[in-house]
């Protein structure tokens, strides 16, 4: 299985466009992929502009159709012109 957690911030005034581009993302994903078991937006309730993405796919080879998703090419770079900084990406290892 292959299990990451972005952390993210958001730029000011960004969060709507990001909230928009996360959620269609997360819906064609779990439309069209079969090997993807999770893909999660989760906005903090306390600190404003942080987001947290988790996701988990089958295997390897699921994880790499998602990647080389004709649609995660169209809606990732308007995602990440929203982000401020850098992402913290980090993999896990699934223990369940």
């Amino acid at each position: 299985m292959v299990v990451f957690i972005a952390t993210l911030q958001v730029a000011a005034g960004k969060e709507e466009d990001f909230e928009r581009l996360q959620t269609e993302l997360s819906e064609i994903s779990h439309a069209r992929e079969p090997g993807l078991l999770v893909y999660d937006v989760i906005r903090h309730a306390e600190k404003k502009g942080t987001y947290v993405v988790y996701a988990r796919f089958r295997d390897k080879e699921a994880f790499e159709f998602h990647q080389d998703a004709d649609f995660h090419h169209r809606l990732v770079p308007p995602i990440l012109e929203c982000v401020e900084g850098e992402m913290d990406l980090q993999f896990f290892d699934w223990i369940g």
